[in-house]
């Protein structure tokens, strides 16, 4: 687990490498590397093509083959493809012999240099025999071509943008693990993106492929774009994308139970292999459970476990956390986290993020803990709510679906609408006062959504009714929100459509909370929360082959009973007393809403009525202020992840000094 950058210029100096030219893309790629450092604290390095028009860098997190032969970038002696790799492969060793049967010779005992074995001998097809979590660059002489790709459910993050006429010196393409890296390079302006400030305030995060920064893309997981080097190497004729897997929406073939255990149970063996200490985060939940049992089950040695506690009684899981500690019986840690700790840490966790996210920060906290502990590698329960049916969505988005089906088309849809739409106005404009944002609040936004699944799972998780959202956005902001599908980019929505067309409900459900909240902001929000601490973490629950042998089983089996993920239990947790789980669902949270009217107050009250700042981003300063006001008097309808999002924005631009441009 590392970090990575790169450059791929029109530049080709067959005999001019110290052109000055050459020599500020050099320092282009080291200042990338640079705000890459907490990715990779043990080591790094610096590539260039031979005839220069090719830069990668490498922060390196040693975790398999701590020696200097695990060291990149890494370049075949003989093809003399190089390779700057993000990530682990859990299936390296078998990969490895195969590639040992055909008579390639290795120098290290590093999945790093099977993967750049593996693309010499088969090509752009290597990616499809991977099994792990990746972001990978990889140079090709023979083709004068470099390969970027992103693992199959998008865990690691690869950014890529395309700069023009610049001190670079001719046009070239930039990619990175992080998008902040790119602000830190000299030659990439920092101006937000109207779409994405828009896709912003309508979940809480930015779906990709665009991002908050204009101009800057995020790779689309299961992707690989690959770039022929020449005059103009971003030019839209160089660029090649390739989708090489496809999330399964019905099921491949029938599986048993029986086999789904065995292949989850070797999913999660799999991902302990590691040269650097092994942790689990345990919540006390059944998805943490359910992957410490079976890593205590596969590991030879006793397993760390991790949890957060916290002094509000209500939101502090810790109690529960020891208890299947040690009925599991590993060796178990409780970090107790007050509200001086949070403040203190505070500014240390809103760097870490990468893209605003009102997410994440919870995540730094365990790993830094973790970290702090002495771990390299920590196992997350992340996916199993979205793979068996965790969340309420399970249940009451098919409700709702049936329910809207049945609605009249016309003056019963116009009355809502009108109704409504008066009595929001009176609220905001006489009262000067939020209308609710949740629930009956929305009731306009289902309406529009009827009989549309993807509309209503939207609805259900946006931040803010339409409404809201046109108020609060300036003029460019709102034409960006006029173009989206339900928040979405266009282009997003129709394939997510298509991804559920035909599915049973609840596993449409499950292939829509994947790919958005899952694929869209959990996955990103952990990378860059742990790796601020050179954490790597990996997610067993959301291997790529696991995903397509439950699509074998019967809905019904891995689905019911709703929201009690009965099966994951069945595979996992038999052993254990079942009352160990049996108690309400309780997501890890921070208690922010407490501490938002308290001690974090001042903070966010500064930067929430700073009307220059506010309008800087691209949102109207009297709006944000209503909402802040009808928050701290506590208004139906109004739940502190609002306010909290519109900080994290104003945060992060302040902080990287970006702007919306005029």
């Amino acid at each position: 687990m590392c970090g990575i950058a790169g450059v791929i210029s029109g530049l080709s100096y067959r005999s001019g490498k110290n052109s000055t030219e050459h020599q500020k893309i050099i320092e282009c790629v080291e200042r990338l590397s640079a705000a890459l450092q907490h990715r990779g604290p043990d080591g790094d390095g610096l590539w260039s093509s031979e005839s220069g028009e090719v830069v990668f860098a490498h922060r390196r997190l040693a975790i398999l083959d701590l020696s200097e032969a695990g060291a990149q970038p890494m370049i075949d002696s003989e093809s003399g493809c190089a390779i700057t790799f993000n990530g682990e492969i859990y299936n390296f060793r078998e990969l490895r012999c195969e590639l040992e049967s055909l008579g390639e010779i290795f120098k290290s005992t590093s999945d790093t240099e099977v993967v750049l074995k593996a693309y010499k001998c088969w090509g752009v097809d290597f990616v499809s025999r991977l099994r792990g979590i990746f972001a990978i660059a990889v140079w090709d002489p023979r083709s004068r071509s470099v390969h970027l790709v992103r693992d199959h459910l998008g865990v690691k993050p690869l950014y890529w943008t395309i700069v023009r006429d610049t001190q670079l010196g001719s046009e070239s393409l930039l990619f990175t693990s992080e998008l902040c890296p790119l602000l830190e390079s000299g030659v990439v302006e920092r101006r937000l993106d109207p779409a994405g400030v828009a896709s912003y305030l309508s979940q809480g995060f930015v779906v990709g492929p665009r991002t908050i920064i204009e101009g800057v893309n995020l790779l689309a997981a299961a992707n690989m774009l690959t770039i022929t080097s020449g005059a103009k190497a971003g030019d839209a004729n160089n660029l090649a994308f390739r989708c090489y897997w496809t999330p399964p929406s019905h099921a491949i073939r029938d599986t048993s139970v029986t086999e789904l255990r065995e292949v989850l149970a070797d999913t999660v063996r799999m991902q302990l292999v590691s040269d650097a200490p092994v942790g689990v985060f345990l919540s006390g939940g059944i998805d943490s459970g359910a992957v410490a049992a079976l890593a205590s089950e596969g590991s030879r040695d006793p397993i760390h476990t991790f949890t957060i506690g916290f002094e509000e009684a209500e939101l502090d899981e810790s109690y529960f956390a020891a208890q299947v500690a040690a009925a599991i019986g590993t060796h178990h840690t409780n970090i107790m986290v007050s509200e001086e700790d949070f403040l203190r840490q505070l500014p240390v966790a809103l760097s870490s993020i990468d893209q605003p996210t009102l997410d994440g920060i919870n995540t730094f906290f365990v790993s830094n803990a973790a970290r702090g502990a002495g771990m390299t590698v920590a196992l997350s329960g992340t996916g199993g709510d979205e793979l068996f049916g965790g969340y309420p969505s399970f249940k009451e988005l098919p409700r709702l679906l049936r329910a809207t089906s049945w609605w009249p088309n016309g003056a019963l849809k116009q009355f809502i609408k009108g109704t409504t739409g008066i009595a929001s106005s009176f609220l905001w404009n006489n009262l000067h006062q939020s209308p609710p944002q949740t629930r009956w609040g929305k009731i306009v936004d289902v309406v529009c959504a009827t009989n549309d699944l993807l509309g209503l799972y939207q609805v259900s998780y946006s931040l803010f009714t339409r409404e809201t959202q046109e108020r609060m956005a300036s003029d460019q902001v709102r034409v960006a929100q006029s173009s989206q599908d339900f928040g979405l980019p266009p282009d997003v929505g129709r394939a997510w459509r298509a991804r559920i067309e035909g599915s049973e409900h609840r596993q449409a459900v499950s292939l829509l909370e994947m790919s958005s909240f899952i694929g869209e902001r959990l996955l990103r929000d952990t990378d860059a929360a742990s790796m601020a601490v050179a954490l790597e973490v990996r997610v067993p629950l959301l291997d790529h082959v696991l995903w397509e042998t439950l699509a074998g089983i019967d809905p019904e089996r891995r689905f019911s009973p709703t929201g009690k993920k009965q099966l994951l239990r069945d595979l996992a947790l038999c052993r254990l007393d079942p009352s160990l789980f049996d108690r309400p669902k309780s997501g890890f949270v921070l208690p922010i809403n407490s501490w938002a009217r308290h001690r974090l107050k001042p903070e966010m009250d500064l930067l929430l009525t700073d009307a220059d700042l506010v309008s800087s981003v691209g949102l109207c300063p009297e709006v944000v202020q209503t909402l802040w006001a009808s928050y701290l008097k506590g208004k139906p309808g109004l739940h502190w992840s609002r306010v909290w999002a519109i900080y994290v924005l104003l945060a992060w631009c302040r902080r990287y000094s970006v702007v919306l441009a005029t």
